[in-house]
């Protein structure tokens, strides 16, 4: 397995992907050789992207299980601070070069879009292996809660997407304010997901009869 590495925080993330795109041009790009390139920060990206459609108020039945296992293998990843594990055959098999530069370049814009937002904050919650590994587990468990089978309820995949999205930029950029922000809607998140599902345990594993418990709950307060 490979180490990867959080990147530094005086390089802009649009800055590195550039680097990268420059790092692979004229070749075959090896799936093991790009990973090894955008290290961290890249997956993490990728990893908001994954998130997104989630967003939505409700989400399509099997999306959370679909989307969900890359951005499971990627939170794990950060929390070993190695690559995603993929098996040595598809980690070797050479990818188009013109893909891989589109896909690269398409990034690279789109960082350089949101960077004036994001931007190196609190560098002493992502300075450590040890501090990344637990901004890892958070982010796992927010993946998990995502992945709970509740896919008709509005908002239940709405906010554990929302707490992946800031902890994988707060992470990308070093931003220790969006971290810590997305660890507060994955506490929220997870409390509400957690307490649906005992909900739905006591209505007869009906999300939709927890949903309305919930909110005939929250009306009475």
């Amino acid at each position: 397995m490979t180490a990867v590495q959080f990147r530094n925080p005086e390089v802009r993330l649009s800055e590195a992907l550039e680097a990268t795109r420059r790092a692979v041009t004229g070749h075959e790009v090896t799936l093991r050789e790009l990973l090894a390139h955008v290290g961290e920060q890249g997956l993490l990206v990728f990893c908001a992207i994954l998130a997104m459609p989630f967003l939505l108020p409700v989400t399509l039945p099997f999306m959370s299980t679909a989307l969900g296992l890359p951005m499971l293998l990627i939170g794990i990843a950060v929390v070993l601070n190695r690559v995603p594990w993929l098996p040595s055959r598809l980690l070797d098999h050479a990818l188009p070069s013109a893909t891989v530069q589109h896909v690269l370049e398409r990034a690279t814009r789109a960082a350089d879009r949101f960077e004036h937002l994001v931007r190196p904050r609190l560098l002493a919650l992502t300075d450590s292996a040890l501090a990344n590994s637990i901004h890892g587990v958070v982010l796992v468990i927010a993946v998990l809660v995502l992945m709970a089978p509740l896919p008709l309820v509005p908002f239940a995949n709405t906010l554990p997407a929302a707490g992946v999205i800031l902890l994988c930029l707060g992470m990308a950029e070093r931003d220790g304010v969006l971290i810590l922000l997305g660890q507060l809607v994955t506490l929220v998140a997870t409390a509400f997901v957690g307490s649906l599902l005992w909900l739905a345990a006591r209505a007869g594993s009906d999300p939709l009869a927890a949903w309305k418990q919930l909110t005939d709950f929250l009306q009475s307060l």
